[in-house]
């Protein structure tokens, strides 16, 4: 396990300027020629606007990044998108949405009677798109975690329209996470109002290209509903999963109390991380609905409290649903530990406030679809390969035990990836991640879910991003290619480079550097 005594990640956490146009790169090692297309990937990029900071690591302005490959050679570019949060925000030289832990402050310069109805306009929501980019249609859209999605054109990276979900569906905000099938129809989830006034959790479906060219987004439809454990306080929910006949939601004790969200916010100037709360006692509940027709299976599948982001894989086998998640223990909220005063300050002190924070785990669940109410008090589940339990209480609720598929203190295996075109929803081997040291990125890793087995690539003072799995075409085995990762460098000349890994033991095929620094990022894809 790495040090990381000279702080050099504190560099992925600074601002960053566009570019006019491509820059070239420094190429070692040999580019496999079926990379052809472009990795696009998102992060913040502005950390401060004038004096003004942004405090979370959510808050920067949203950065695309693009790397092209072409004929063996490799060219880096990046944008700001044109947001309404980033051009009003460099227009008025302050910060004036509030992000997701930074407050905008009214404008000084308006008189007290202009501030005060400006209050009653209500909350404007961010539209700062920094977390991942996909393709919907035709067209490709850069996303956070609102109702706020930006049209992007994946080639010259120019912000094209700002969309507003709530114009096509009962929908607060969608996550970043969406299932996408092979012939291009988009699932999503995320909160929206119920019957009778209680909240609730859509899955939303988006048509693939359409014959007649509409927009497929105008034709969303919600296709099934998740009923809320409480009346007034949602879930956060950032990812799900789903198999080839379910859908899997996780509904964890991370709540967002919407009476403080509606309130607060106008009077004491707060931020989205202000309304969030635990549920103590609530542990977490397990959904599962049928996917095509959409209906809801009304079973009670509980387990201890877990914190999530990020879903691995999930799929059906012999009457069961197994899904793999990247899961952290207890009921804390990890993001109370993503400020960026934590994450810039010195090794021994990012160390310590890691100790106080929740443990990562891999965890495998599966839950059983053929239940019988007389089986109470036994295990359910009778698949050879796992130990992953599901038990029947005399109250007729289900409680769940995972198998625990990696463990490591202060490690995570996070921002997960899989060979999603060939094993998206089916039964699989590998998974990539970001390995996280006390939060910080400092490794590439892959597990096979069957044995656990690990690898691992990794070197010093080296900040790795999320690894793209792109398949070998000529490949026929599920880890026959490569992955895409960004590493930060800060001590080298070329302080950031594009690196290419063997999927198959995480050995180093190529690496493409280049001669600016290039900031965090979250997720992206690759674009044949």
């Amino acid at each position: 396990i790495f040090e990381h005594p000279a702080g050099g990640y504190k560099k992925i956490f600074e601002t960053c300027e566009e570019l006019a146009e491509p820059l070239p790169s420094t190429v070692t090692g040999r580019i496999p020629s079926f990379l052809k297309g472009s990795l696009l990937r998102l992060g913040p990029g502005l950390f401060e606007v004038g004096e003004e900071p942004f405090y979370h690591l959510f808050d920067g302005q949203a950065i695309i990044h693009k790397f092209d490959f072409k004929n063996g050679q490799v060219t880096y570019f990046r944008k700001y998108l044109r947001t309404d949060a980033y051009v009003r925000a460099i227009t008025e030289k302050r910060i004036v949405i509030t992000e997701f832990g930074t407050c905008a402050y009214p404008d000084p310069c308006k008189n007290i009677f202009s501030r005060f109805f400006s209050y009653f306009k209500g909350v404007e929501v961010t539209d700062n798109c920094l977390v991942n980019v996909y393709p919907v249609g035709e067209d490709f859209y850069a996303v956070t975690e609102t109702n706020y999605l930006t049209k992007v054109n994946p080639d010259t990276l120019e912000t094209l329209k700002k969309v507003d979900m709530c114009n096509y569906v009962n929908i607060n905000g969608v996550t970043a996470h969406p299932h996408i099938e092979k012939d291009g129809t988009v699932y999503n989830i995320g909160n929206c109002m119920g019957k009778g006034a209680a909240l609730a959790y859509n899955i939303v479906k988006i048509p693939p290209t359409q014959k007649d060219k509409t927009d497929p987004i105008e034709r969303s439809k919600v296709v099934v509903q998740f009923p809320s454990a409480e009346r007034f306080k949602p879930s956060y929910v950032h990812s799900f999963g789903m198999t080839e006949n379910y859908f899997v939601f996780v509904e964890t004790p991370v709540k967002i109390n919407l009476l403080k969200f509606l309130s607060s916010w106008s009077i004491r100037g707060s931020n989205y991380m202000d309304c969030f709360e635990s549920n103590e006692s609530q542990g977490t509940l397990f959904h599962i609905a049928k996917k095509d027709p959409g209906e809801y299976i009304d079973i009670k599948f509980k387990g201890a409290a877990i914190g999530l982001f990020h879903h691995i894989n999930a799929y059906e086998d012999q009457g069961y649903i197994v899904f793999d998640l990247c899961a952290w223990k207890g009921f804390e909220f990890v993001y109370n530990y993503l400020w960026l005063a934590n994450l810039r300050a010195n090794w021994d002190e990012v160390k310590k406030a890691a100790m106080m924070a929740p443990q990562p785990e891999v965890r495998r669940y599966v839950i059983p679809l053929d239940i019988h109410k007389e089986e109470q008090g036994k295990n359910l589940i009778s698949l050879p390969y796992t130990t992953a339990t599901a038990v029947m209480h005399a109250d007729g609720t289900i409680w769940l035990e995972p198998e625990v598929l990696f463990s490591g203190p202060r490690q995570a295996f996070e921002f997960p990836q899989i060979n999603y075109k060939m094993i998206g929803g089916k039964n699989y081997t590998y998974a990539y991640a970001l390995g996280l040291n006390h939060f910080i990125p400092d490794r590439i890793c892959k597990l096979n879910v069957r044995t656990k087995e690990t690898w691992v690539w990794q070197e010093p003072d080296s900040y790795p991003s999320e690894p793209l799995f792109v398949q070998n075409p000529e490949g026929v085995d599920e880890d026959d290619g490569v992955l895409l990762t960004i590493v930060a460098a800060p001590g080298s000349q070329r302080p950031a480079y594009l690196l290419i890994l063997n999927a198959k033991d995480l050995s180093e095929v190529a690496r493409a550097e280049v001669e600016c620094d290039i900031p965090v990022t979250f997720h992206g894809m690759y674009k044949p």
